[in-house]
């Protein structure tokens, strides 16, 4: 089966480095990735799958279909492909999207013998407003069996780990103006509200659990240095390592806001700016068969799985047994968010680490498909975990 799939991604390799590159030359937005989407959604029609465009109202989702005529396990591979601003793609979505819609199409080659349906998904907006969790909510991903993707990384492979529940939550001071030297003391300064809420959470920080994540900007400080502001904000992102943590932390967070808000005589509003992630839950027992497949292509070292940091994957891992690896694209570290980060997608050592992670899920899929007792093992233990 390696050297099988071996050959058939070798007919694809050079469309799917095209597809990387055109992608990381092209960086949109989240939900504008209109050329984005729009290359994966082509070459996936012209490899036989059935495309929904669209998905949900969002204007660059999609769902891409393969269903064999003999019955199996539903398999998908979940794609991104937005940037960030004025970095392009720092995160590698580009080349992420590309290995993902890689294996759907080398999996669908081998689907009308092993039996089964293969998925593509087209998941915009990952670093914001993650479509995912749209999708999530709307049911898309109860019907699959499993769902992989590899995220790019530095140095090494690393097993799929957790991530943190995200809550990213704006909070918005209102005042009075005032002269700040003349009549300062008609004013109500809706900065001080929001230096009182930072001095606060700051003091929170050392009661909070070992990995909890508070950290965020002020997004409005007032308009002249002369002029008491009558309105500020702020925007934070809370992480916690499960949902039942996080809505606790998240609590104690805004305890801070109002508190804030009597202190200094303001009134705060409290709402969220971007969508909230759950934690990524790894079905285990599939990660260990990716780790697998990984070895086999004599991949020798992979490290473990980190818990920092957050995805709307982890809304998918609520939903069916889902695995969230990395692979390297360079041979040394590098820092997410950067523009060597975005740089290092288009290397030789990208070529290949996509490639052992492309192989990697398919041998995985189609080791599934083969393996009823697995399958059986892998949807078990999704089952047992807390809802």
């Amino acid at each position: 089966m390696l050297k099988k799939i071996e050959k058939v991604y070798k007919k694809y390799e050079e469309e799917l480095m095209k597809l990387n590159t055109y992608i990381y030359e092209n960086p949109e937005l989240g939900r504008r990735e209109v050329k984005a989407a729009g290359a994966h959604i082509k070459v996936l029609e012209e490899n036989g799958f059935t495309v929904e465009k669209e998905v949900l109202g969002i204007d660059t989702a999609f769902t891409a279909s393969y269903i064999s005529e003999k019955q199996g396990p539903k398999i998908a591979f979940l794609a991104e492909y937005d940037a960030l601003p004025e970095i392009g793609h720092g995160c590698g979505h580009n080349i992420l999207g590309s290995a993902s819609t890689g294996a759907g199409i080398i999996l669908k080659e081998l689907v009308d013998e092993l039996g089964g349906e293969v998925y593509v998904y087209g998941t915009p907006a990952e670093e914001t407003d993650g479509a995912k969790v749209d999708m999530a909510k709307a049911g898309l991903f109860n019907h699959l069996d499993i769902a992989m993707a590899a995220h790019p990384t530095g140095e090494q492979h690393i097993e799929s780990g957790t991530s943190q529940a995200m809550e990213a939550i704006r909070f918005e001071y209102h005042g009075k103006t005032a002269h700040a030297a003349g009549m300062p003391h008609e004013g109500i300064n809706a900065l001080d509200g929001v230096l009182t809420l930072f001095n606060s959470i700051n003091a929170l920080r050392q009661q909070v659990k070992d990995g909890d994540r508070v950290h965020g900007i002020i997004s409005k400080g007032g308009k002249a240095a002369n002029i008491i502001p009558d309105y500020a904000a702020a925007d934070f992102y809370v992480r916690s390592d499960t949902k039942k943590n996080l809505k606790d932390l998240s609590k104690r967070v805004k305890n801070c806001a109002k508190g804030a808000a009597l202190a200094t005589g303001t009134e705060v509003e409290v709402s969220n700016y971007e969508y909230s992630f759950e934690d990524l839950v790894t079905n285990k027992k599939l990660s260990e068969v990716y780790s697998k497949n990984l070895k086999k292509q004599g991949v020798e070292v992979i490290g473990r799985g980190t818990g920092t940091g957050s995805t709307d994957m982890g809304d998918v891992s609520y939903c069916c047994p889902v695995i969230h690896p990395y692979f390297p694209i360079s041979k040394g570290k590098l820092i997410g968010h950067s523009v060597e980060f975005a740089a290092a997608t288009q290397s030789d050592e990208a070529q290949k680490g996509m490639k052992e992670a492309v192989m990697a899920m398919v041998l995985t899929g189609a080791e599934v498909i083969q393996n009823s007792e697995l399958l059986n093992e892998i949807k078990s233990e999704f089952e047992s975990i807390e809802k």
